[in-house]
């Protein structure tokens, strides 16, 4: 995939926050997470590096929500309640951006997408991030 290809751009639901990312590996490091955060929020997300998440209208609309350490940032439009991008815990020179947010991207558009172990959170246990399974869609006929 060429660079070109990795650059997208975002909005949350109601636009007021745009933002342009250019994703570190393109779609190769899609995923969701079992934490009890993401579980809740059920985005499926792909990773982009610090500096790669440029905010093009809408940064005071941002709001941001930490819980447990505190260590990861969470950020969601405060007029729709989307969450469009977060500063991960497992390494805070990364984000993890919500893919429903990309202009033309669903997160129906890829029929699997692994599921790695927030529950057991590598910086808690000092083990490697554990892959706990796959999250499949199956379009109906």
């Amino acid at each position: 995939m060429s660079a070109e290809a990795n650059v997208r751009t975002g909005q949350c639901h109601c636009g007021t926050v745009r933002f342009e990312v250019t994703l570190a590996d393109g779609f190769d490091s899609i995923l969701r997470c079992t934490c009890s955060y993401c579980r809740m929020r059920g985005a499926v997300v792909v990773s982009a590096k610090m500096g790669a998440i440029k905010i093009l209208h809408g940064e005071d609309a941002l709001t941001l929500y930490r819980f447990h350490t505190g260590a990861a940032e969470h950020f969601f439009c405060s007029r729709c309640g989307i969450y469009t991008h977060h500063r991960r815990r497992s390494d805070p020179n990364q984000y993890g951006v919500n893919v429903a947010c990309l202009e033309g991207v669903s997160p129906f558009d890829f029929a699997e997408v692994p599921v790695i172990d927030g529950v057991n959170h590598s910086s808690d246990t000092g083990t490697p991030t554990r892959r706990a399974g796959t999250l499949r869609y199956i379009p109906a006929e």
